[in-house]
């Protein structure tokens, strides 16, 4: 490909993204954690369902998924159970977090964890596990943009240079105007991704076979490829212990910029419309996966496979398409780098910093807009130039340690008796478990040592909860009295005032 209109068509993007982010500001002063973090709690149904949606799917949707079913087939289609969980989650537990926000205060996933254990130090933990996959998550988006710039100049902008242009880019619309450049870049990018990502699954599959639909290429693959139809999968080293396991540590990850964007919003009604629709957004992944597909036959020894979609649309679509898959790409790897690097830098300000160096939340608000620039410099950055391991793997290996804070969430939700020790101790052990069968022993049994990790947590949580004093009865109750208030009902009847006691 010589020419230069595909790279234009992505700087573009840059710029668009760029002029959007700054200009969603809109006067307001930004050195609040309640401004800044959570976009003063403002924003509504459409705008949240695109914040959340784009934000959900990143660069694996044009490179990690796609790559995966070319180099695996279908243990690809754990992405679908996850996203079509992930609606669910939105649903069910959004409701619930918001309120929490609006009645308790709070802007972050920890600052709630904190709360109803009565426990700064936990809700530091917290917040220092959640960040290693919020981190991984980032560094896996980075990547992408880089690569997609890499491509799309000829190599004229290296990996290296790719990252700090998408970095800096963020940095500034994130410092100027926080959630609020969130959601309004994302309405943008969801719009921009979905009509992109159509456009290329049907031109591709119209290309490779002469139909406008895909069934005929996976009959395709099932003449030539039929292995890659089936678990193992196309490379034999998929079981279906280590794929079931991936998913379901993926599914008991509740991520914190999630959390930040539920308690974006403007009720909790807004929030149960906007996850209602979710799944309608998620077909954006469909056509991808399809691309992937095709390659199996028709690109058959790729080097990396995360690019099969790029090497496909390059060899054989027009240069238009190949820059809006170049913008669309970019635009999925940016709308959730960007919401993932702005809740470590707040969670890091309101839920670590603050409590040990005693900040007022002003000082709380500001030190947090300037966080992000360290965290992408010193550690996003490097990572990302680094370029450790396939897009997927490294997604999954982050979804592991942040599983580990699982047990703050029961106890948040369906138990009573959860106490600040028992989470600590569920948390530290888990992860500590994770490590190592991450990196010594790496997932025994063909099994994720994620779940490892939280099959060892979530014992430990429960045994020492019934052993430790548990949390003052009144933050129990005004907890459960959004989170379950049938468990406070039943207890009354049974002449308890609430449920505070461990067993219980």
């Amino acid at each position: 490909m010589t020419s230069l209109l595909p790279l234009w068509i992505t700087l573009s993007y840059i710029v668009i993204a760029m002029l959007i982010g700054l200009a969603a500001r809109g006067g307001r002063a930004m050195n609040s954690l309640e401004e800044w973090g959570v976009a003063g709690r403002s924003m509504g149904p459409v705008t949240l369902y695109l914040l959340i949606a784009a934000g959900s799917v990143s660069a694996y949707t044009f490179m990690g998924a796609p790559g995966w079913a070319y180099a695996k087939g279908v243990p690809v289609l754990y992405v679908v159970i996850y996203l079509g969980y992930l609606a669910l989650v939105a649903w069910y537990f959004g409701p619930k977090v918001w309120a929490f926000g609006a009645k308790f205060g709070h802007v972050t996933q920890a600052s709630a964890i904190a709360d109803r254990y009565q426990s700064p130090a936990l809700g530091a933990l917290a917040s220092l596990v959640m960040s290693v996959g919020s981190i991984a998550y980032a560094v896996l988006q980075t990547i992408g943009s880089a690569y997609i710039l890499l491509v799309m100049s000829g190599g004229a902008i290296p990996v290296w240079a790719g990252v700090l242009l998408v970095l800096v880019a963020i940095a500034i619309y994130l410092y100027v105007s926080g959630q609020r450049a969130i959601g309004k870049t994302n309405v943008f990018q969801g719009i921009l991704m979905f009509a992109v990502a159509w456009i290329i699954g049907l031109g591709a599959a119209h290309h490779a076979t002469g139909e406008w639909s895909f069934a005929a290429v996976f009959a395709e693959v099932q003449q030539r490829n039929p292995e890659f139809l089936v678990l193992p999968g196309g490379g034999g080293d998929m079981s279906f212990a280590f794929w079931t396991t991936s998913i379901i540590v993926s599914m008991l990850s509740f991520m914190p910029p999630v959390w930040t964007q539920w308690m974006s919003a403007t009720s909790a009604r807004t929030i149960r419309r906007s996850a209602t629709l979710l799944p309608t957004y998620y077909l954006v992944i469909l056509p991808m996966i399809v691309v992937g597909f095709i390659g199996i036959y028709s690109l058959p020894n790729l080097e990396r496979a995360d690019t099969v979609v790029l090497e496909y649309a390059m060899a054989n679509l027009p240069v238009v398409l190949v820059g809006l898959l170049g913008a669309g790409t970019l635009a999925a790897s940016m709308s959730s780098s960007e919401p993932f690097i702005h809740s470590v830098a707040l969670s890091w300000s309101k839920d670590v910093l603050q409590p040990a160096l005693k900040l007022s939340d002003g000082k709380a608000g500001q030190l947090a807009r300037w966080l992000i620039v360290p965290i992408m410099a010193f550690i996003i950055a490097p990572l990302a130039i680094a370029e450790p391991g396939n897009l997927v793997m490294i997604l999954l290996i982050g979804l592991g340690f942040a599983s580990q804070v699982l047990p703050a969430f029961i106890g948040m939700f369906f138990w009573t008796g959860a106490t600040a020790k028992g989470v600590f101790a569920g948390i530290v052990t888990g992860f500590l478990v994770t490590v190592a069968l991450i990196t010594l022993w790496p997932h025994p049994l063909g099994i994720h040592g994620g779940f490892w990790g939280l099959m060892i947590n979530l014992p430990v949580f429960v045994i020492v909860s019934r052993l430790t004093a548990p949390v003052p009865a009144d933050v129990v109750e005004r907890f459960f009295r959004i989170a379950a208030p049938w468990q406070l009902s039943s207890h009354k009847a049974e002449g308890s005032p609430v449920a505070v006691h461990p067993g219980k």
